[in-house]
């Protein structure tokens, strides 16, 4: 957790006590180009957006939980991380206009479990970054319980995937996910 990123968002009138209900907004350039976060992300609430400086993923893990078996139905209190990262991808998917692939969604997904404090060339990967920073400024989160969330998604995208170009983890997750 971070105390300073909680405290901020309070003062800026989010609900913290309910990460899943924020959302990580995304951006555009002067062109209406989906820009790539760097160091604030944007974050969105009921209350309106504030833009909060989050410390790197690896400075915000928290103990040494061990996570459940999470290749089935994860249990409750993993729900909200899974619903913000899910909810991310999906927004960005909606910004955008159009679906990322399977593939791609699998390819983002296991990048970010392995490198989390990494660069992309693809927008979404900082989107899903600050997704994970948010919850975990908010939750205390392992990092074996991090990789365990992530590789699950990094997983189901890649259960989804029938063919190059498919978009079945978008239109059968995703966009439940968004209400899209």
């Amino acid at each position: 957790m971070d105390s300073e990123a909680v405290e901020k968002l309070q003062r800026a009138g989010l609900k913290v006590e309910q990460p899943e209900m924020l959302r990580v907004a995304i951006q555009r350039d002067e062109n209406k180009k989906v820009m790539t976060l760097r160091g604030e992300v944007p974050v969105m609430g009921n209350e309106g957006l504030v833009l909060v400086t989050l410390k790197p993923i690896s400075r915000l893990w928290t103990g040494s939980a061990v996570p459940p078996d999470l290749s089935r139905t994860p249990p409750p209190q993993y729900q909200p991380f899974f619903l913000l990262l899910e909810s991310t991808a999906a927004n960005y998917c909606a910004a955008i206009g159009k679906p990322e692939t399977d593939d791609e969604l699998e390819r983002l997904f296991r990048q970010l479990r392995r490198r989390p404090d990494g660069d992309d060339a693809h927008p979404l990967f900082s989107y899903l970054q600050g997704a994970v920073r948010l919850y975990m400024a908010l939750r205390d989160v392992s990092q074996a319980e991090f990789e365990a969330v992530v590789n699950r998604l990094s997983q189901s995208a890649k259960w989804h995937s029938t063919h190059v170009g498919s978009t079945n983890y978008y239109r059968e997750v995703l966009q439940g996910v968004f209400g899209a």
